[in-house]
């Protein structure tokens, strides 16, 4: 399994203490290499391997051998340093959302908070309010800062798991014991986020592959080690569990461990009215205890008088119904998508050149990109004014010309300012192919004023889609406060698309907002939000947060060609 969240999170969390001793550069340059480090696609180790972590972009010599500490040693010193060196409790309070560096040295310089506890305690006595620039409303902020960091579920993005499940895999198919290996749970129905890996093996040499398992790289604890279930945990702190099965069984296991518990508790009920029962070990008829199925899943839900349905549905949403009555929806495929309509190059704060990230696009077999650099308003970014995105679009057309059998679109992606205006002019806005609208700032504001601006920035002919329409960060940060029916309902009287942000910590539309926009008949558009040309791998999982809004190949942009996509503009 790969290295690389370890290593990044030792990198950002330099970058953030650095941040609150106003070590500008020095931070910049940490928070950015563990951008990079999470949107690899190759293991880390193999890059050092080959002495090339300086062509990592953004990785010098410094933060090179910050990361060799770390693969050597598992820590950092610098790290450490850094830690002692704040008072008790700051990088705690980091972690809160909206808790800057500044704000929680100010915090414990000016109250002595300490920590998460010592702030809530300070928040409720209403001393947090008497600070200057604060009032009432800034103090509940906090304190509902401090219930999501207790909810939080300590899960994995499904970002990280995906490579560690590659990994996993292909570790447990090099034991020859193996006749077929699989990974269920949340990580099969393809959830945004895992608790744990669930690992079903078919053999009938139990003990080989247990022993096999225990011995994958990465593992830190051995937690159980049996002949049909062992566990263990991963230097990440991720726990894998692996159940090994006859191959007679395989097709009950998976189906029982794939879940969701809520679709699984509604086909026992549906089965043992029909006069059956079901269980991991199989189908059987209550009557006799006869065995019905058990080796196939698919042939599972036929006995049971419905169609197999993908696990990207098994959520008790009605998919159960739909199965028994042959109206599952046509999931919309991966190998469907024809480009990529959301993606940054080193004009704005990108990494990759245009041409790079063409031509990476092209090698995964896409027809399209979409540039869409950010927009004056996001100076943090780099972002274009009208004169820079003209020259852009120049370079883009000259560039396009030169590709033969791919398209670069020219696009933007502009900021939706308070008023719901767009931070670029309509006349150069005309004058592109896609048009991306986001909200970067104001996320506190109401929900009125929030859904007033974003169905104003709907209104504007020139916008194809709004970019990540609710501003979440998965367990991060909140959506904020929107009247998504308004925003979707604008959204389909102006035929304006909804944007799947594909990016592991945002996946915005979330699936049940997508399922809900397809509802109104609203399309929706999938954009890596790439700033690295690795990045752009992360379509796939746009596709998966699609599929689990049933969502078909018709409600998905992306399965236009590049003549198509441009012409719903006009």
């Amino acid at each position: 399994m790969s290295a690389n969240s370890g290593v990044a999170a030792v990198l950002y969390e330099i970058g953030e203490i650095l941040t609150v001793k106003e070590d500008t550069f020095r931070s910049r340059a940490y928070l950015m290499a563990a951008q990079r480090v999470t949107s690899l696609t190759e293991d880390i180790r193999d890059i050092r391997a080959r002495g090339e972590l300086d062509s990592i972009p953004g990785i010098g010599k410094s933060i090179a051998a910050t990361i060799e500490e770390v693969l050597d040693t598992g820590e950092s010193k610098a790290l450490m340093e850094l830690r002692e060196s704040l008072p008790p409790g700051v990088p705690e309070l980091m972690a809160l959302e909206g808790v800057g560096p500044k704000l929680a040295m100010r915090l414990n310089r000016e109250l002595g908070v300490t920590g998460i506890d010592s702030l809530e305690k300070a928040a409720k006595e209403h001393r947090i309010r008497a600070l200057k620039g604060f009032g009432e409303k800034k103090e509940q902020n906090l304190l509902k800062a401090v219930e999501e960091y207790r909810g939080r579920s300590g899960r994995f993005l499904l970002g990280e798991v995906l490579p560690i499940i590659q990994g996993i895999l292909t570790h447990m198919r090099g034991c020859d014991a193996i006749r077929r290996v699989e990974v269920a749970g949340s990580a099969r129905r393809r959830k945004e986020t895992v608790g744990d890996l669930d690992v079903l093996a078919s053999s009938l040499e139990p003990e080989k592959v247990s022993d096999h398992f225990i011995r994958m790289p990465n593992v830190a604890r051995v937690l159980a080690h049996g002949p049909t279930k062992s566990t263990v945990v991963l230097e990440n702190r991720l726990q894998v569990d692996i159940r090994v099965i006859p191959p007679g069984s395989f097709g009950a296991a998976l189906q029982y461990f794939t879940g969701s518990k809520e679709h699984n508790v509604k086909l026992r009920t549906i089965g043992v009215k029909a006069g059956f029962k079901l269980n991991e070990y199989g189908l059987f008829r209550r009557g006799d205890d006869s065995l019905v199925e058990a080796e196939d899943e698919e042939r599972i839900y036929e006995a049971l008088g419905m169609d197999w349905m993908p696990p990207e549905l098994r959520e008790n949403t009605g998919e159960i119904e739909a199965a028994m009555e042959h109206r599952l929806p046509e999931l919309v495929e991966l190998d469907q998508i024809r480009g990529d309509l959301h993606a940054h190059t080193d004009w704005s704060e990108g990494t990759a050149s245009i041409e790079e990230m063409a031509e990476k696009a092209r090698s995964m077999g896409l027809e399209y990109l979409a540039v869409c650099d950010h927009t004056k308003t996001l100076g943090i970014a780099r972002g274009l004014d009208e004169e820079r995105l003209l020259e852009q679009l120049k370079e883009i057309r000259r560039l396009d010309d030169e590709m033969s059998g791919f398209r670069i679109l020219a696009g933007t992606e502009c900021d939706i300012l308070r008023d719901g205006k767009l931070d670029i002019a309509d006349d150069v806005l005309q004058e592109l192919d896609w048009v991306v609208a986001s909200v970067h700032s104001g996320f506190k504001q109401d929900e009125e004023a929030m859904t007033r601006r974003i169905v104003e920035a709907i209104h504007n002919e020139n916008v194809s889609t709004v970019g990540h329409p609710t501003g979440r960060l998965i367990e991060k940060r909140s959506p904020y406060t929107v009247d998504l029916d308004r925003v979707l309902d604008a959204a389909a009287e102006q035929r304006v698309c909804m944007e799947i942000n594909c990016f592991p910590d945002r996946l915005d539309l979330s699936d049940v907002n997508s399922r809900q926009a397809k509802e109104k008949g609203v399309r929706v558009t999938l954009g890596t939000d790439a700033h690295t040309v690795s990045e752009l791998e992360f379509l796939g999982m746009g596709v998966s947060v699609a599929r689990r809004g049933w969502l078909g190949p018709g409600d998905v942009v992306n399965t236009l060609t590049a003549d198509e996509v441009t012409r719903l503009r006009s």
